[in-house]
């Protein structure tokens, strides 16, 4: 059994460790795309979440850059309060195609500017809301690079994109990722075992209730045979000759 002293050094090695860790990985609030997930082919509506990492200044422009490597046709802003919105589209060298025709110039670039009344206070933070699609269906990921002013001329940079297998990057850009549409339709009723129409269902369901009269009535038939026989018993046993 160890002693009262010995378990006071552990739990003050422990102590000092945790103070080590949490010094030595300090705690960033990021520039982020809320929901990071969407479909391929779909449309989504998401959010930029900023938070203010300042002690003293406040969060008065938001620019995110809409990757045009992997174009999309359709994007929107949802208004903040005390911000404006400033959307920059570029032309295309090689047009996107939907449903309503195709689409030359795509939006590149959306810049949030606050007035005297939006700015994001230190330990605030906001959302800044688009819809956009169709997603493309030849990545995996959209990057949303992104520049976070402060009012005492303090530039964020949210542009380094994260590396498979390597760590978090310090200023990592808004990811959305993308995953593939789920495969339409349902499994045919051969595969599952299922009948394959309405017809064969009623007459599994008719048969299925002939089955259960048929042995209905047999119980009914072979109960009244045991009475019969239990009376038949009884009467040879007290002598009464049977009718």
């Amino acid at each position: 059994m160890r002693s009262l002293s010995a378990r006071r050094s552990t739990a003050a090695a422990v102590l000092a460790a945790g103070a080590v860790l949490a010094t030595a990985v300090p705690a960033f609030a990021h520039v982020t795309v809320n929901p990071n997930t969407a479909t391929q082919g779909g449309y989504t509506a998401v959010a930029f979440r900023v938070p203010d990492e300042s002690d003293k200044a406040s969060t008065v422009k938001l620019e995110v850059t809409v990757p045009t490597d992997h174009p999309v046709a359709s994007v929107s802003t949802q208004p903040v309060p005390g911000w404006t919105a400033t959307v920059d589209k570029t032309h295309l060298a090689t047009p996107v195609t939907t449903d309503d025709g195709q689409v030359t110039d795509a939006v590149s670039k959306i810049t949030w500017t606050a007035d005297a009344t939006g700015k994001i206070g230190p330990g605030q933070f906001q959302e800044f809301k688009i819809s956009l699609g169709p997603l493309p269906k030849d990545t995996d990921q959209l990057v949303f690079k992104a520049l976070q002013t402060y009012d005492d001329g303090t530039v964020v940079r949210w542009i380094d994109e994260a590396k498979p297998g390597q760590a978090e990057p310090q200023h990592p850009a808004p990811t959305l990722h993308l995953t593939a549409a789920a495969a339409s339709g349902s499994p045919s009723p051969a595969a599952t075992g299922a009948p394959q129409d309405g017809k064969s269902t009623t007459a599994t369901a008719k048969s299925n209730d002939s089955t259960a009269r048929t042995l209905g009535i047999v119980g009914i038939v072979v109960g009244v045979l045991g009475a019969a026989l239990g009376v038949v018993g009884l009467r040879r046993k007290s002598g009464t000759p049977a009718s």
